[in-house]
């Protein structure tokens, strides 16, 4: 009876899933609930793809489908996901008090103008130095915004990064820099998300890496969230099973799911 916190519909610049086909998948998946929290990314860059976010279309669609859709097991929430960057801190803010959402992920897709999803970054220079530089620019994030409730796919970067050694290496060269975000969000009473996109994408563990939810739990980190990260039915929910014994052995016991921005949590079996 799993919750998936972290899916996108055709209101994002990724995605032409229709809202209900995301809806039904999860009811045949028996899930206990979904949020919808489509991309907001303001100031992507135009080379890369578009990322705003048709706010006066999206919240009441999304929350008009679930008051039609919800019933007694199984319930709809609205959320977004914003890409932060510090020099947009104000207008992030802005975006997510805008609506009653019930769930903001703050993610980070950019990192001083590129995505490390696109290979154009990585050409930039050392891959390793590249990887610092992203968890740096995360650590400024964090530092800027933090009207978020979780932390979105925190090692992101890994599920793109072109050596395949890395995709499964350890984070300990950017150990210090995690920490300190860790610390930030746990401060601040973030949760961690576990993103099982990476999964998807060749890795074999979730985004963050079991080193990483660990030194979250070590550092007296409490909350997680579970997200497929879907952008189509097929993935709502996807690898979900494979994460009770993993997060169990992290220290969690529970995942969190944020209505109307309060976490509620629910046993991971």
């Amino acid at each position: 009876m799993f919750w998936d916190n972290h899916m996108h519909c055709n209101f994002s610049g990724d995605s032409d899933a229709a809202p209900l086909d995301m809806i039904n998948s999860a009811k045949s998946k028996g899930l206990r609930g979904i949020t919808f929290t489509d991309h907001l990314d303001i100031d992507y860059p135009e080379q890369f793809g578009f990322f705003e976010l048709d706010l006066d279309n999206y919240y009441p669609t999304i929350k008009a489908l679930a008051d039609e859709n919800s019933t007694e097991d199984f319930t709809i929430l609205t959320g977004l996901e914003i890409g932060i960057q510090p020099h947009i801190a104000d207008r992030c803010n802005k975006a997510v008090t805008d609506k009653p959402y019930d769930f903001i992920i703050g993610s980070t897709h950019i990192v001083d103008g590129w995505d490390p999803y696109f290979e154009s970054f990585w050409s930039r220079g050392d891959e390793e130095a590249l990887l610092k530089r992203y968890y740096e620019f995360i650590l400024e994030n964090v530092t800027a915004f933090t009207n978020f409730d979780t932390l979105g796919h925190l090692d992101y970067a890994f599920r793109y990064a072109p050596t395949a050694q890395k995709k499964h290496n350890t984070h300990k060269p950017y150990a210090e820099i995690i920490d300190a975000i860790l610390e930030i969000i746990i401060k601040n009473d973030k949760a961690l998300e576990i993103n099982t996109a990476a999964f998807r994408k060749g890795m074999n563990a979730p985004n963050p890496a079991p080193s990483i939810i660990k030194r979250y739990h070590e550092l007296g980190g409490k909350l997680i969230t579970l997200g497929a990260d879907a952008h189509t039915p097929e993935d709502v929910a996807a690898d979900f099973n494979l994460l009770p014994d993993l997060l169990e052995d992290c220290g969690f016991k529970e995942f969190a799911v944020y209505k109307n921005r309060k976490p509620e949590c629910y046993p991971l079996r």
